[in-house]
């Protein structure tokens, strides 16, 4: 999961880029990167970490112009290394600086076709440099003198053509403009503002609406699946919508997790959303449980706060924070190696003994991933003296791999493949385990956007809207697996990257 952000301005773009970025930090904090265009000169920085660590007071004033575009990166592949930062850069044609947010999922087969037919040379994994050959290469091969908003289109189509898989891409194109663009079933997303100043109009294109509050951006709408937007240099904007663009198929996972709260997504807050999730999950407990004897119900900070309350008022039982969140510490399920996940949650939560003494808790959480996180917060909430502790997760089971861009662990990692509810509970040691129906999570996001169809939900049930390769799974439970994530932190660290 990644932040993109680009913006065609009248004035020095990097202040409004970098605090994007500082916006969009949830989507990715391993590294960060802002290519500005000032004339047909283009500036390029960045670097591993945080964005308030990237970027040096003397690289921000260095990277001028009007115009520019930002990431924010976690890798979907375990890589840690500096090459893989966004965004990448080619120099022909006319000179391309590109960052995405999502995966292909037929990376393997366009590296031959790039390295075979179209010429080009990748110097990394990354399947960002992928996406940015080919549309190179497709601009490139339409060999027109003067280049104009419809070629940009053409060779955007053609990128679609050939590339499979989710991916919202913000692009500067030297000497032309900033372009956006998202795959033909909009899994991940992307929205365009604007606001005006005394200069004139300008344009952003965001992952998340949030990035454009901040910034005082007027909220237009969200891009359309398969749809381009590019915005030339004196600001005109110019919009396209592929012949290849299918129904709307946006990832139910950004409402349940990544989204933060105050961003509208395709016309879905996902406050509401959660909100919902909490009320729906009362609704099964009443339902199937209706003697319940739980005294107070605790989330798990900070995600899961939005989801508990509705339930816990639906219940007519207690609300309490039960748990400090030490805000310094990453996400657990996306790093290497058990025992460093492990002890990664007892330096992110403390229990707060008081509200759980000899009481019947539910701990409310979002998800449930590797079960690492959930079993160790049951033991301490058992540890802090809590008579009876259940659990209800605000998603359903997480049983197969997300390939569109959420690093999530290999399937014989997931808590829930393979085992049955009854199992999973026993594994995380709760006295009784609730979670989510998939038909109550598709309502709940639904709900803000009835013009939605279907939603991508394949880390839940395994179906891949754009299909699968054949080996795909397999290479990628390789690739996902901690002894491959430990072995390639171990080769960085070696190369003196970190």
């Amino acid at each position: 999961m990644c932040g993109i952000i680009g913006i065609a301005g009248k004035q020095a773009v990097t202040p409004s880029i970098y605090d994007a970025l500082t916006i969009l930090q949830h989507r990715g904090q391993d590294a960060a990167g802002i290519a500005t265009l000032d004339g047909h000169r283009l500036h390029l920085y960045k670097g591993n970490g945080l964005v308030r660590d990237v970027f040096p007071q003397s690289e921000l004033q260095r990277l001028k112009g009007h115009t520019g575009i930002g990431h924010v990166r976690y890798p979907t592949a375990g890589s840690d290394k500096l090459d893989e930062a966004q965004p990448f850069y080619v120099n022909s044609p006319y000179g391309i600086a590109l960052g995405h947010n999502g995966n292909l999922i037929n990376t393997a087969s366009l590296k031959r076709e790039l390295f075979d037919s179209d010429r080009r040379h990748l110097n990394t994994e990354s399947d960002t440099e992928v996406l940015l050959n080919i549309f190179a290469h497709e601009l490139q091969a339409l060999d027109s003198k003067r280049i104009l908003p419809a070629d940009i289109f053409q060779a955007v189509d053609r990128l679609h053509q050939r590339c499979k898989g989710a991916y919202s891409v913000i692009a500067l194109v030297a000497g032309k403009g900033v372009l956006g663009f998202r795959d033909p079933h909009g899994i991940r997303p992307a929205v365009l503002g604007y606001r005006d100043t005394d200069r004139g109009r300008e344009y952003a294109i965001a992952s998340e609406s949030v990035a454009l509050d901040v910034l005082n951006f007027t909220l237009m709408r969200d891009l359309k699946p398969g749809e381009a937007v590019f915005i030339t240099l004196d600001g005109q904007l110019h919009c396209h919508t592929s012949r290849l663009a299918q129904a709307a198929c946006p990832c139910i996972f950004e409402y349940v997790y990544f989204a933060r709260p105050d961003s509208m997504l395709d016309d879905i807050s996902v406050y509401k959303a959660r909100l919902r999730m909490g009320q729906a999950l009362a609704r099964k407990i009443l339902n199937d449980w209706p003697e319940h004897d739980i005294d107070v119900v605790i989330p798990v900070p900070d995600t899961s706060r939005t989801a508990a309350l509705p339930l816990a008022y639906e219940l007519d039982v207690k609300y309490r924070e039960g748990f400090i969140k030490n805000r310094y510490i990453g996400r657990t399920f996306i790093m290497p190696g058990q025992e460093q996940r492990q002890r990664s949650v007892r330096q992110k939560l403390n229990a707060i003994g008081l509200e759980f003494r000899n009481k019947n808790v539910l701990l409310v959480d979002d998800s449930i991933v590797r079960g690492t996180t959930s079993r160790q917060i049951i033991q301490m909430a058992r540890d802090a003296g809590a008579s009876k502790v259940y659990f209800a997760s605000a998603s359903p089971p997480v049983r197969y791999p997300n390939i569109y861009g959420i690093d999530m662990p290999a399937p014989d990692e997931l808590i829930a493949s393979g085992r049955d509810e009854r199992q999973i509970e026993q594994e995380l040691g709760a006295d009784r385990l609730i979670y989510q129906d998939l038909d109550d999570l598709i309502q709940a996001c639904r709900e803000g956007n009835q013009g939605i169809a279907h939603f991508d939900t394949s880390c839940f049930s395994g179906e891949y809207i754009t299909g699968v390769e054949d080996g795909y799974l397999e290479e990628l439970q390789h690739r996902r697996s901690d002894q491959a994530k430990l072995q390639n932190l171990l080769e960085v660290t070696a190369q003196g990257v970190l």
